[in-house]
């Protein structure tokens, strides 16, 4: 298990690293999920390809902070990027 948190840091770090416009309003944090829902989200992430789970983790926070009041256009314009980007539909198309 702390083998997989410090590979996920350094992940983090390396995707951090791509995109320097945004270092700064970047944050990581490290979250223990039980077993039934990593198992879905691999479930998802393979068969979605273009889905990862930097992108499924914004989709769901963004989508959760939304649901439960959160008034933000940043936040609204995160979950619909996520939700319905053009990448998002490679497989049909």
């Amino acid at each position: 298990m702390q083998y997989q948190a410090t590979e996920m840091i350094e992940a983090l770090k390396h995707e951090e690293a791509k995109d320097s416009s945004i270092e700064d309003s970047l944050i990581s944090f490290l979250a223990e999920v039980p077993p039934s829902i990593k198992e879905a989200m691999e479930a998802f992430i393979d068969d979605h390809p273009n889905w990862d789970q930097y992108r499924l983790i914004q989709a769901a926070l963004s989508g959760f902070l939304i649901q439960n009041g959160v008034d933000s256009r940043s936040i609204n314009r995160l979950y619909f990027q996520n939700m319905f980007s053009k990448k998002g539909f490679k497989k049909s198309l």
